[in-house]
């Protein structure tokens, strides 16, 4: 059994708490299916977000999930550099598996698709 990190990220067009939730839940449940894994195998999640999205915690809608009220969240800010994505909410899944490190299928949606051209996206 390993630890493996799972990487995902999602854009909004506006900084509005129902947008927000709602793109960080469909990114979860994207890579929950896409990985095949429950809730129960979740060690953590670190959810990090540009500096323009304020109006709500991206967490809160994970915690609201049937299933996942135990696993721990984590948000925070992520660095600002100039030029860099806007209105990005970015999840860090860790998860226990016995999945090698390069069947993880990371998860980039929207403008996020950028953010890492050399993955295959959903």
């Amino acid at each position: 059994m390993y630890v493996r990190g799972i990487r995902g990220a999602i854009t909004v067009k506006q900084n509005e708490e129902s947008e927000i939730l709602d793109a960080t839940s469909e990114l979860l449940k994207t890579i929950v299916k896409e990985n095949d894994v429950n809730p129960e195998d979740i060690c953590s999640v670190f959810v990090t977000v540009t500096h323009d999205i304020t109006a709500t915690f991206p967490a809160r809608t994970i915690r609201q999930m049937p299933g996942w009220e135990l696993v721990p969240l984590m948000c925070s800010l992520e660095i600002d550099v100039p030029g860099s994505l806007p209105k990005c909410i970015r999840l860090m899944v860790q998860v226990n598996t016995t999945k090698q490190q390069n069947e993880m299928k990371h998860v980039y949606l929207n403008e996020a698709v950028k953010l890492r051209p050399d993955l295959k996206s959903i």
